[in-house]
């Protein structure tokens, strides 16, 4: 099976595409639970995607952001009980 530059182009296009989505999501996610882990995933992927040139900017841009809230989420709930994992009850 060969493979022509459009074609590669195209499935270049749809992973990066795929990511940007993949990287909303996980921020979004990473809000509620597992942010220790979803939040630096979510930024890899955006920053990729947009390395990529996705088709999705705003969606990579959305996940980059949400990834540095679920960081930023994380450090404000783990300082105000002093340890790196958090609760919402006492």
């Amino acid at each position: 099976m060969e493979f022509t530059a459009s074609a590669r182009a195209r499935t270049g296009t749809r992973d990066a595409d795929g990511m940007a989505v993949a990287s909303f999501v996980l921020g979004l996610v990473g809000l509620l639970v597992l942010n220790i882990f979803l939040g630096p995933v979510a930024i890899v992927l955006a920053s990729l995607a947009l390395r990529r040139g996705t088709e999705r900017r705003g969606r990579a841009l959305l996940g980059l952001g949400l990834g540095v809230a679920d960081l930023l989420v994380l450090a404000v709930l783990a300082s105000a009980d002093d340890t790196v994992s958090w609760t919402f009850g006492g």
